[in-house]
């Protein structure tokens, strides 16, 4: 398989708070090529959308995360915590690098990482 593009959808029972969500907190960038529930992450796609069988939070946050590779993951982190973020971890040194996960909305689990091999 050769795959030439890759996108991860995030189902939602309120798509348009989440987007805003996505746009406003995180501030990612909004892929204008498909539209406002679009955005640019890291050469990927994250889409947000309904879903006739989405209903409230997700059940199984912990299923799929979601992992955002950033360069200052401190100055990330307290962004974050500033714009009212919920962390369910806060930032922690493990052999790949720092990690910290947080909650958006709906209560998936999305990861800021800071990836440094061998530190």
């Amino acid at each position: 398989m050769e795959v030439t593009g890759f996108g991860i959808s995030i189902t939602s029972e309120q798509p348009e708070a989440l987007t805003e969500w996505y746009r406003d907190t995180l501030e990612l960038p909004v892929n204008e090529e498909i539209g406002g529930g679009a955005f640019n992450v890291g050469g990927a796609q994250l889409l947000i959308d309904g879903h006739s069988e989405t209903t409230g939070p997700t059940k199984e946050p912990q299923r799929v995360l979601i992992n955002m590779l950033v360069d200052d993951l401190g100055a990330e982190h307290q962004r974050l915590l500033a714009k009212g973020v919920t962390f369910i971890r806060d930032p922690e040194r493990d052999l790949h690098g720092l990690f910290a996960t947080f909650l958006d909305p709906d209560g998936n689990y999305l990861q800021l990482v800071e990836f440094t091999p061998g530190a």
